[in-house]
C-alpha cells in the first residue's frame, strides 16, 4: 500500500466511518440484548472478520486501488473491530468470572476465524 494523501485520507475517512458504526452496533446489541458477556464487541469482531475475509477474496479477483483498500480493509473494518477491547473485556472477565472470560475468548477467536473463512469461500465460491 502505498503512503501519500490520498490515502491517508481514505484510511482516515474510512476510519471515522468504521468508528461511528462500531459505536451505534454496541448501543443497539446492548440495548436490546443485554448480557454479561461484552456480544457488542463480538458482534463487530464476528461481522468485520467476516467481511475481512471477503474483501481479502474479492480483491484477489479484482484489484482495486490502495486507496479503496485502505478505505475498506484498513479504514472501516480496521475501526469497526475491537480486539484491544475485545483483550481487555476478556482479561477482566477472567478476573470476575473465569467461565464467562473463557467463553468470551473462544467465542471471539472461533467466531471471527469461521467468519472471515466464510467471507472468503462465498467469494470464491460465486465468482470463479
Amino acid at each position: 500500500m502505498t503512503f501519500n494523501l490520498s490515502t491517508i485520507l481514505a484510511v482516515g475517512i474510512g476510519g471515522f466511518i468504521g468508528a461511528v458504526g462500531r459505536f451505534y452496533v454496541g448501543v443497539q446489541v446492548v440495548k436490546y440484548f443485554p448480557h454479561e458477556l461484552p456480544l457488542a464487541t463480538l458482534t463487530v469482531n464476528i461481522v468485520g472478520s467476516f467481511f475481512i475475509g471477503f474483501l481479502v477474496a474479492l480483491f484477489l479477483i479484482f484489484t482495486p486501488s490502495d486507496i479503496v483498500k485502505g478505505f475498506l480493509i484498513t479504514g472501516i473494518l480496521g475501526a469497526l473491530t475491537t480486539y484491544s477491547t475485545f483483550a481487555i473485556e476478556s482479561y477482566m472477565l477472567l478476573n470476575n468470572n473465569i467461565w464467562y472470560g473463557i467463553l468470551n475468548i473462544v467465542l471471539n477467536v472461533v467466531g471471527t476465524i469461521l467468519a472471515a473463512g466464510t467471507g472468503y469461500k462465498l467469494v470464491s465460491y460465486f465468482i470463479r
